[in-house]
């Protein structure tokens, strides 16, 4: 079972995470690992538009105009739950920070930038929300109540049940504050899994006593892929990794075994993206296969100022290649469940890049809190905030400035999302997944004009706004909550199978006991965890995950909150 050697199906930071393990805790040299993937940084991306490769962009459109940023998502951090990110990150030096570690980097940013959304809801015509008012009834609180006390072995009572269901003879749930605030926090929607919703309250708790402000949420000094990728990257690289991106595996060979239940893999069918050439690379008795089996960027298209992002409708790549290991073997999960119902895992985000501060500034007037500009550094940024009427669901997040390293003194980059693209704009009317970036920019503009107190309002200054903007650029993601999607609990694979001799599943499709997915954390745990598995190192020594679920102090603090 003890291996000497890896293949990466994928280079997200899950397989990074395997690789840094393998180097340091089982003191591999960093020949005996090689990558193959698309790109080099897996859903943490981040750069200007010119560093994106033609996949990702409309081939029906020439799209010249590459300039200004593009960050395709982002996630939050919060340091008490993501131990295992940041021990990960703790091992590598920063990308950006000399004498520093990528944790240390991060814990010295958010030091000087503690995270106080004052906020965190925005109503059109009401302006701020006070969120502290979580707004629940009894029926909601014996409800949430439940899933909180619900024992892990009985998780299996949740298979199948989406939110929506468990709350069906509660409506008036999904118009509390809570929900508001619980939803564009963690990207949830009803239509999501409530074993994953009980999985978040677990781990999670403490967040009742805080989301209003979200003074748990944490931020790395720069995107996540300078702060957290790039670091890797260069790491895994220094110890003589291979990298091979522009490569897509589309087909196994497994050994013939006599029970038919034993997975071996002995093979993998390469596609070389640049020549269009495929070849067959042999797996011998010495390697490990770890293999992410599913991406939330995987289909993603982008568009610009100009142009909608289009759909692409291609099944995700990693997830076909996990649908062909299942139609071998019983015990893989059921990948479908996440990756053929595109309406439950949609999304539509923007990254809009501005020659000068005014959009910035204007936020900064109408929420009465700076989110930090590259002149003033200092300052802390701006949550994910829900914009305009309870039903549109926009969302935007101001960076600290700079958010990239290259970014210049006066441009401004903001991220948004729409969770519900398929609704239509109220400024613009179409639906969200149509529009191009100015048409999103000016979508934008409408909500804030909305929540924007006095006669003069950011409305008044649209002409002006409009011509700052240097590009925004519209990102289609059909499966950015996949992870989310109603399922049943073996839906996943787990991370060491049974009866595999050489192949590990990592990243948000692998199933791991209590973690909650759409996290680092749990894609760094993976990784950890195949590392440890193929080396013969003791799981004992995996880093402790907190069980806040089982505090009497953090359960009562939550209890006296849910009744605010």
């Amino acid at each position: 079972m003890v291996k000497t050697k890896a293949v990466m199906i994928g280079a997200g930071l899950a397989n990074m995470a395997a690789a840094v393990y393998l180097i340091q805790e089982a003191h591999w040299n960093g020949k005996q690992i090689t990558f193959y993937g698309v790109d080099m940084h897996g859903a943490n991306d981040g750069g200007t538009t010119s560093e994106f490769s033609d996949e990702y962009w409309n081939k029906n459109h020439p799209l010249d105009n590459r300039t200004g940023y593009v960050a395709r998502g982002g996630r939050m951090l919060n340091y008490r739950t993501y131990v295992d990110l940041m021990d990960l990150l703790d091992r590598i030096p920063s990308a950006t920070e000399e004498g520093m570690t990528a944790a240390e980097d991060t814990h010295d940013f958010d030091a000087h930038h503690r995270t106080y959304d004052k906020a965190r809801l925005l109503q059109g015509g009401k302006g701020i929300i006070d969120g502290g008012k979580l707004g629940l009834n009894n029926k909601d609180r014996v409800l949430l109540s439940k899933l909180v006390l619900m024992p892990d072995d009985e998780e299996t009572k949740l298979d199948n049940i989406t939110i929506a269901e468990y709350f069906k003879d509660d409506p008036h749930m999904f118009q509390t504050n809570f929900w508001y605030m619980w939803e564009t926090t963690f990207a949830f929607r009803i239509e999501s899994s409530v074993q994953e919703l009980r999985r978040y309250m677990h781990q999670m708790i403490y967040e009742f006593t805080q989301i209003e402000h979200l003074v748990g949420v944490n931020r790395t000094r720069y995107n996540q892929f300078e702060s957290i990728m790039l670091p890797l990257i260069n790491y895994l690289k220094d110890q003589g990794v291979t990298f091979i991106d522009n490569r897509i595996v589309t087909d196994w060979e497994f050994a013939d075994s006599p029970l038919q239940d034993e997975i071996t893999v002995t093979g993998l069918h390469v596609k070389n993206l640049e020549t269009d050439t495929e070849e067959l690379v042999d797996i011998d008795d010495d390697t490990a296969v770890i293999f992410t089996n599913g991406s939330i960027t995987d289909s993603a298209t982008m568009g610009d100022y100009d142009t909608p992002a289009p759909e692409n409708m291609e099944y995700g790549i990693s997830a076909a290649l996990w649908k062909k290991a299942t139609e071998r073997f019983y015990n893989l999960g059921t990948p479908d469940k996440f990756f053929n119902d595109r309406k439950n895992s949609e999304w539509v985000s923007f990254t809009l890049t501005t020659k000068n501060h005014l959009l910035l500034n204007e936020i900064t007037r109408i929420t009465t809190q700076v989110p930090g500009n590259a002149l003033n550094s200092f300052l802390s940024t701006t949550p994910i905030t829900p914009l305009g009427q309870k039903d549109v669901n926009m969302s935007i997040v101001v960076h600290h400035q700079p958010h990239f390293t290259t970014q210049k003194p006066n441009e401004s980059v903001i991220w948004g999302y729409f969770l519900y693209p398929r609704r239509t704009g109220e400024f613009v009317h179409k639906q969200y997944i149509k529009m191009t970036g100015k048409e999103m920019a000016q979508e934008l503009i409408g909500q804030l004009s909305k929540v924007d107190p006095g006669p003069v309002n950011i409305k008044s200054k649209e002409t002006e706004i409009m011509d700052s903007i240097v590009n925004n650029i519209p990102v289609y993601m059909p499966y950015a909550s996949a992870l989310f999607n109603n399922r049943a609990k073996t839906d996943r694979p787990e991370v060491i199978p049974a009866h595999s001799t050489n192949l590990a599943f990592t990243g948000e499709f692998a199933e791991q006991p209590y973690q909650m997915i759409f996290t680092e954390q749990s894609a760094v745990r993976s990784g950890e965890i195949a590392a440890y598995h193929f080396t013969g190192i003791s799981m004992d020594n995996l880093v402790d995950t907190p069980r806040y679920d089982k505090d009497p102090k953090t359960l009562l603090k939550a209890t006296k909150k849910m009744f605010s």
